[in-house]
């Protein structure tokens, strides 16, 4: 049992879970790049609903875990601060792409989209905090609007994709989604899909070890559960998401990167709904601290800073990034700080 471990041996499961995680992510995001090729679906929606879903496996295994256990701080920051890590990792992917703004570079109206229902969704766990503690058969009201709103989103976003109403100016800098082989579109994408479900099933895997070792260090160690949450299984659970973000940027899928970061987070939104079905002591959102509510705003603010980047779309020149980059890693050095501080 893992519970049983030593500390040090507790680490390396960790360590191990966590790179096994990260291994199976960098093959899954040459396998969405060929996906969004073959299917035609574009690099936007691929990063935004498939990649990020697949690479939002791992933390979804840790929150439903907690929640079933009991712990709701736990799976509530587990979710929210997987969202603020993967933001953060979206402007080191900027600090990687050097020619110019990460954001200028990938502009498409499906991210600004994806970016826009992002807000929404992060808005309705807030609302339901500050609203009367109800909940039917242990839901929350406010889950099942996260959802439908979630749904709705999803099929706007592909709407805005197959015909946008309008197009962001093209400059030198601005790369268009094209597939690198003309071919792949006449190739069949089941086999890639196929391995993009084996993969994710492995990820999956990996995130039960995570929240396991998470889990035990909350209950041995009398360590805080938003702690524990929002900075180690988390930041785990997210390396997914830095190594494709990263592998796409190095790819040139610039598309990809920026939509599988701002999607993943998306689908993050619906862990907090399974985590409020799988939570039985009554509504999730009234059973957290405010540890995991500053999580919550603080993932909500770089949102929104990164839409205002996407908007701006600053052209810095090569080696610099974007004002919002740096604005997104200010926000989350000043939430872990407080974190640490608390």
């Amino acid at each position: 049992m893992i519970s049983a471990l030593s500390l040090p041996l507790l680490l390396c499961v960790l360590a191990l879970a966590g790179g096994i995680v990260v291994l199976a992510s960098i093959k899954l995001t040459e396998l969405a790049d060929i996906i969004a090729d073959r299917t035609r679906m574009g690099e936007a929606l691929v990063g935004g609903l498939i990649l990020g879903g697949a690479t939002s496996v791992a933390g979804i295994v840790v929150s439903i875990n907690a929640a079933l256990s009991g712990d709701a701080s736990f799976a509530f920051s587990n979710a929210v601060g997987g969202i603020a890590a993967q933001t953060l990792f979206l402007a080191i992917g900027d600090v990687v792409h050097r020619r110019a703004n990460l954001e200028h570079a990938a502009a498409e109206p499906a991210i600004l989209f994806q970016s826009v229902l992002l807000i929404v969704l992060l808005s309705i766990p807030l609302a339901a905090m500050a609203g009367p503690d109800i909940a039917y058969f242990g839901i929350h009201p406010a889950s099942v609007l996260l959802f439908l709103a979630y749904i709705a989103g999803v099929r706007i976003s592909r709407s805005v994709s197959e015909a946008p109403m309008w197009r962001p100016v093209h400059t030198d800098e601005t790369r268009k989604d094209l597939p690198e082989d003309k071919n792949e579109r006449h190739r069949p994408a089941r086999g890639a899909i196929l391995r993009f479900a084996a993969l994710a099933a492995v990820m999956a895997a990996g995130g039960w070890v995570i929240s396991q070792v998470g889990g035990t260090l909350i209950t041995r160690y009398s360590l805080s559960s938003s702690l524990v949450g929002a900075l180690i299984t988390a930041v785990a659970t997210s390396l997914p998401e830095l190594v494709t973000t990263l592998a796409a940027v190095r790819r040139g899928a610039l598309q990809l990167a920026v939509g599988g970061i701002i999607g993943g987070n998306s689908f993050d939104t619906l862990v907090l709904v399974a985590s409020d079905v799988a939570y039985r002591d009554g509504s999730l959102f009234h059973a957290i601290s405010l540890h995991d509510l500053f999580w919550l705003c603080a993932g909500l603010m770089m949102t929104a800073v990164l839409l205002g980047g996407l908007i701006v779309r600053q052209k810095a020149g090569p080696g610099r990034i974007g004002v919002e980059s740096v604005l997104v890693m200010v926000i989350y050095a000043t939430a872990l700080l407080v974190e640490l501080t608390a």
